[in-house]
């Protein structure tokens, strides 16, 4: 574990501080609410038994672990939400419930010892209080955010096209959750950017700048190099305490992506984590995505099959189920898709490739809802199974996109570093995409992807499809 400026690193993967603090607070809060639960129910129902210490702490253990699981699926650790207090509200109900189903399923699948299971009216009592104590934790948490006080101050060194790059993308307040930008230092020779405001003008020197306004880190975003005047200011910055990032790093550790814009050649060809061709795929990776892949095929089969009756029932016994196209895999080898069909069956009788659209009159009545809730992807386990495809990957796309996104966006081609897989970070931190800019912004969280991927993070992405698959958020 790396602890940087508002961050925390673990195993490549950055998260937020003050989001990583939030969740040690529920854990603590939950495992307090399911050891009082027994005891308060026990004023209401003197008669109830009351578990011994040991009990009580083996399913305070297990509740509060489900539960903050659940959290992170509902998407309540992540920074730049924009719902307010009614989403937070339907989330943390949808977590809690799933966290009920979970030790449900835990008790009727591995027939648990009786010191990890409690009394109906005890768990009811211990859910109520970790609504309670989960909302007040985020509203309290909230508020604390909004604090100048406890935000770090954050200086741009820089005012003309990559500074505006963060003013233009993170202008809202929610992509500014725990810092705050005090201002952009024009350079000489430098042209400037409009949106790139306040404005300061250093008359004495970067270190006494620093002081004056308390800057606890100063993010580089020139485009041509520095000379060595400012070099050597910085490097007295960073003797006073001051944070110096780059603006790829500084969008890496805040916005989860790898910015575009400001990566040069360099990053990917010195990094190997991008020059992966020929190389093996981790033994870890392939049996984390056997084992998921089978677990999946074992709870879903039968929606799969009811899913194969309605597009029967809709097209007739004669009409294809399934689905094959021709997409990219790792290295830039061709493989065939499988999803359930959700278009006509001579949706592109042309023979001519296209982006899917909103309200796409090529999609079937079923094939709506198969895409709305995610089901139509289910048949591409298969193709994690073979080893065409991960759990948790890119987005495969087809060969005739990848020309011409290759041609159009910069380091694209560095997607296939990794086989693609069914949901991905760009999936879960981005709407669907449907035309050029679309996925120019999904290749800069596929780029994080590839560049900090571990079976933590894969983990968590797989919990955040919960909230994609339950909300229908970016379906098409």
């Amino acid at each position: 574990m790396n602890v940087q400026a508002g961050s925390v690193r673990i195993l490549n993967h950055h998260l937020n501080a003050g989001y990583a603090l939030l969740a040690v607070a529920d854990v603590a809060m939950f495992m307090a609410c399911a050891i009082s639960g027994p005891y308060v129910y026990r004023i209401f129902q003197p008669a109830a038994p009351l578990p011994s210490a040991g009990e009580l702490a083996a399913h305070s253990t297990l509740f509060a672990a489900l539960s903050t699981l659940a959290m992170v699926s509902m998407g309540l650790y992540e920074p730049r939400r924009r719902e307010g207090v009614n989403g937070v509200v339907i989330r943390v109900v949808c977590a809690l419930a799933l966290s009920t189903a979970a030790m449900g399923l835990f008790e009727q699948l591995l027939p648990l010892p009786q010191h990890l299971t409690v009394g109906k009216g005890a768990l009811s009592l211990t859910l109520a209080c970790a609504f309670a104590v989960a909302l007040g934790n985020r509203l309290l948490h909230r508020r604390m955010l909004n604090l100048d006080a406890v935000k770090r101050r954050v200086l741009i060194l820089g005012h003309g096209s990559p500074a505006s790059t963060i003013a233009l993308k993170m202008r809202r307040r929610t992509d500014r959750e725990g810092f705050t930008i005090v201002g952009y230092i024009s350079l000489a020779g430098e042209r400037s950017s409009a949106s790139c405001q306040p404005s300061i003008i250093v008359s004495d020197s970067l270190p006494d700048l620093i002081l004056q306004h308390r800057i606890d880190e100063i993010v580089v975003a020139v485009a041509q190099p520095l000379d060595d005047l400012m070099r050597y200011q910085l490097s007295r910055c960073r003797e006073l305490g001051a944070c110096i990032t780059d603006i790829v790093n500084f969008f890496e550790r805040e916005a989860g992506k790898i910015l575009l814009e400001g990566a040069d050649r360099g990053l990917f060809a010195e990094d190997p984590v991008f020059s992966c061709e020929g190389e093996k795929e981790p033994a870890g990776k392939r049996a984390f995505d056997l084992m998921a892949a089978f677990c999946l095929l074992a709870l879903f089969w039968p929606l799969m099959l009811l899913a194969a009756l309605a597009i029967w029932i809709e097209d007739g016994s004669g009409a294809p189920v399934l689905y094959r196209q021709r997409r990219v895999g790792r290295d830039g080898r061709f493989f065939d898709v499988v999803k359930f069909r959700t278009m006509s069956v001579n949706a592109e009788s042309d023979g001519q490739a296209r982006w899917a659209a909103k309200r796409d009159p090529r999609i079937t009545r079923v094939g709506s809802f198969l895409r709305r809730t995610r089901i139509d992807e289910l048949p591409q386990i298969f193709n994690v199974l073979v080893g065409e495809m991960a759990l948790v990957g890119p987005r495969p796309e087809r060969p005739e996109f990848v020309r011409e996104l290759s041609r159009k966006i910069p380091h694209y081609a560095q997607r296939h570093c990794v086989k693609p897989g069914i949901t991905g970070w760009a999936q879960t931190h981005y709407p669907y995409g449907s035309c050029e800019t679309d996925a120019a912004n999904k290749t800069e969280f596929d780029l994080y992807y590839v560049k900090n991927r571990s079976l933590f993070l894969d983990a968590l992405v797989l919990l955040q499809t919960v909230e994609i698959i339950l909300f229908a958020k970016g379906a098409r």
